[in-house]
């Protein structure tokens, strides 16, 4: 039986800033459970399965984890008996009151022995695929995924495959090359054969050739497939790493691009430079056949760099990245082959290891999310196979790895801070605090552990980062990434928490930890329209936008301003003004009167204020 294991690590290749409050990770027990325990989680992964044939949700309930925790929390959710109003019937405050008290006390029930709320942070089913390609590569999937691991990531597969055979970008949404392409490896990779799943593998095998084969597949997945070994870099657009080495001044420097951007196509300019591939196995010979629709060695690989599936086609390239791209491909990569020009191409591989190291470290192997983690595992292979940066990495992907009634999948990463400051505000909100004294100062510490206590190390700066001190993560203290609204809602609670006395909230928290969230929260809003940004400062170049290289995702080359972090800082910054009214009193009143104009100019004509719901197909 699974079971969810909290705030514990051990081992050589294992380490913490805080002794690993918020780590939350899934370990198998043969022994683990009783019968009746493992009984009813048959019937909540066939009502799931049944449901999804339905047409019901695509996403699942984290029915195992709240299982496990109810059990361990031993809440009686059934002491309050639900009140049940008749349709027409008006609402009252009792059926009210009766709801609040319930959802406070469910929360309490699946409340982490940390303090924080355990969930899933999943959804793209592109994540994945590419940590089974890095593994399988390394030649440690089965060092690192258990028989049961593999058997509960077929299961999530083949919950989320399509009728017509596909699988989409997302659980729910229609069938995409990234999606079946990636998901239809990672089933073989996983041991299904070519007529595995009562069918179901023939079936998406036959809708990816029927869309033009896996060479259609958006330039993403022909990084991970070309490492792989069943495309070809040649098919690739070029990913130049010495793009790494221009000077600050220039004004596309990659520091200034957004966050996730930039530690995405860091790792796969090394990939690239190095064209990087993994052992040809007779699996990798077998997929070679399986997923093109003429013979390997007959495609025409220069005619699949802009060859994209019609399905995938989000973002189309814009005429001046086409024409940078067949500048690099033609003109500038043939040289770099020979000297000098190999010595450039050297120095930047190294600065690109450089930078990959310090962002490995300063996450503590974590990376900022599951996209650059696969990425870097594939890279540190590559770099020394018996490396120890290979074997911290490797030590971390239990970290991503969820599992719910749905299967086994690769998460973005844990949103730990996020869940545990909204659900604390809403507990305060109930008016039950007495009640939940014990449920209020677990969260209470969470929040507390799992602020950044300093700055990443070195001349950051250099290393394309930013000053962190103070800032609160999306998940916890060791991924090590300011989000700005995690950092206001986390300072609303502590704002909340001190106004209670000591026994319901426990320890008040020093001032000083207090101004340096306000710090963070300061530094993020853009000096010319006023809003705030999530991860860094906006950078207000949005032509380079232009040289977006993904077909499947708009406007991820520059940090922007958002609706939803300006008025949760706005918030934040109006609860601190109260409490403390002379601590940079006319810089605070500045920003939240910048941050209310851009609030107004962003307002559509109908009172409404846009909001990105998916920037991919769905």
């Amino acid at each position: 039986m699974w079971e969810l294991k909290i705030a514990e690590g051990e081992g050589p290749y294992l380490y913490s800033t805080n002794n690993f409050v918020g780590r939350q990770f899934w370990e198998f027990n043969p022994d683990g459970g009783t019968p009746e325990e493992k009984e009813e989680i048959k019937k909540v992964r066939q009502n799931f399965k049944d449901n999804r044939k339905k047409g019901g949700f695509h996403a699942c309930g984290d029915l195992l984890m709240r299982m496990q925790l109810m059990k361990e929390n031993a809440i009686d959710l059934t002491s309050i008996l639900p009140t049940r109003l008749s349709e027409g019937e008006q609402v009252n405050f009792e059926a009210v009151t009766t709801a609040v008290k319930k959802a406070v006390r469910l929360q309490r029930a699946i409340q982490a022995k940390d303090g924080h709320w355990p969930a899933e942070n999943a959804g793209p089913l592109f994540f994945t695929p590419p940590l089974l390609i890095a593994l399988y590569i390394s030649g440690t999937i089965n060092t690192i995924l258990t028989e049961e691991h593999q058997k509960e990531m077929k299961r999530y597969f083949y919950n989320h495959q399509n009728e017509d055979g596909g699988w989409g970008f997302y659980i729910e949404g229609h069938s995409t090359m990234i999606g079946s392409a990636l998901s239809y490896v990672a089933l073989r990779i996983l041991g299904e054969g070519e007529d595995g799943g009562d069918g179901a593998i023939a079936k998406a095998r036959k809708w990816i050739l029927d869309h033009g084969g896996a060479s259609s597949i958006p330039s993403w997945g022909k990084v991970y497939l070309s490492v792989l070994g069943v495309y070809e870099w040649e098919g690739c657009n070029p990913l130049p790493p010495e793009f790494w080495l221009f000077p600050s001044a220039f004004p596309f420097h990659p520091a200034e691009m957004w966050c996730y951007c930039r530690t995405t196509y860091m790792p796969m300019s090394y990939l690239y430079g190095k064209r990087i591939q993994g052992p040809i196995t007779h699996l990798v010979s077998s997929l070679r056949k399986e997923i093109h629709p003429i013979p390997f060695e007959d495609i025409n690989w220069n005619k699949q760099r802009n060859n994209c599936c019609k399905e995938d086609y989000y973002y189309p390239h814009s005429f001046l990245q086409d024409a940078l791209w067949h500048s690099l491909h033609y003109i500038t990569e043939p040289i770099v082959k020979y000297w000098p020009f190999s010595k450039l191409r050297g120095r930047s591989l190294d600065r690109v290891v450089e930078l990959m190291r310090y962002e490995s470290e300063e996450t503590r192997y974590m990376t900022i999310g599951c996209v650059e983690k696969s990425l870097q595992m594939m890279c540190w292979w590559a770099e020394n196979p018996n490396g120890d940066e290979f074997k911290y990495h490797l030590a971390r992907v239990p970290d991503y790895l969820w599992i719910a009634e749905d299967g086994m999948t690769m998460h973005s990463f844990g949103s730990q801070l996020w869940d545990c400051a909204l659900a604390t505000q809403a507990i305060i909100a109930s008016n039950m605090t007495e009640e939940y004294d014990e449920c209020l100062k677990k969260a209470h510490f969470y929040i507390r552990e799992s602020q950044v206590k300093e700055n990443p190390s070195g001349d950051f700066t250099q290393m394309c980062r930013q000053f962190t001190k103070g800032s609160w993560t999306f998940s916890d203290q060791d991924h090590g990434w300011t989000v700005s609204d995690c950092t206001a809602e986390a300072l609303k609670c502590l704002l909340l928490l001190s106004n209670m006395p000591q026994e319901i909230a426990g320890e008040k928290d020093d001032n000083a930890r207090l101004y340096e969230a306000v710090n963070v929260l300061l530094y993020m809003q853009s000096p010319v329209s006023g809003g705030f940004a999530v991860w860094e400062p906006p950078i207000p170049k949005p032509f380079l936008q232009l040289l977006n290289p993904s077909e499947v995702f708009a406007d991820i080359v520059v940090e922007k301003e958002h609706v939803e972090t300006t008025s949760s800082i706005i918030g934040a910054l109006i609860e601190f003004k109260h409490a403390h009214p002379r601590h940079r009193k006319e810089e605070i009143e500045h920003s939240i009167s910048n941050g209310v104009r851009y609030l107004e100019e962003t307002q559509w004509y109908n009172g409404s204020w846009f909001f990105v719901d998916n920037l991919t197909p769905t």
